[in-house]
């Protein structure tokens, strides 16, 4: 998957210390209609819905936060989504989300390019840059 898109607000829930990378739970949702740079919550998002997607979408296990040199870092770990029970999609975007804090703030999203639908049994993987991190600050 491409590099993850910040949403506008989030830089500014960062500062407002409405995200702390080292102890928050941070999500997944998937959508099939394109975010707004402009959109704040995950109530701004238009899920899909139906076959064994659940609303609120999916834990991102492996979210750190490390700091080398001045530089701080977070990584987002590969999470694999898989159709269980039924079909999953047409999903484009996965969006990431804080799951903790009031309201659901937005991260980001990655856009696939294209949608696809995943059919019982199938499997994609959410990746993150890990090399890069999704979020540096220096």
């Amino acid at each position: 998957m491409p590099i993850l898109q910040k949403f506008n607000d989030f830089v500014e829930q960062v500062l407002r210390a409405k995200h702390d990378f080292g102890s928050h739970v941070f999500k997944v949702a998937l959508t099939n209609a394109a975010p707004a740079a402009t959109n704040t919550v995950l109530a701004d998002i238009t899920q899909i819905s139906g076959g064994s997607y659940t609303t609120g979408g999916y834990v991102l296990d492996g979210v750190t936060l490390t700091e080398t040199g001045g530089t701080a870092k977070v990584v987002i770990a590969d999470e694999v989504i898989t159709a269980s029970g039924g079909s999953i999609g047409p999903f484009r975007y996965a969006v990431v989300y804080n799951d903790t804090t009031s309201g659901k703030p937005l991260v980001g999203y990655v856009d696939r390019g294209d949608s696809i639908t995943l059919l019982d049994g199938e499997a994609v993987t959410f990746d993150a840059d890990a090399a890069a991190g999704v979020l540096t600050l220096a």
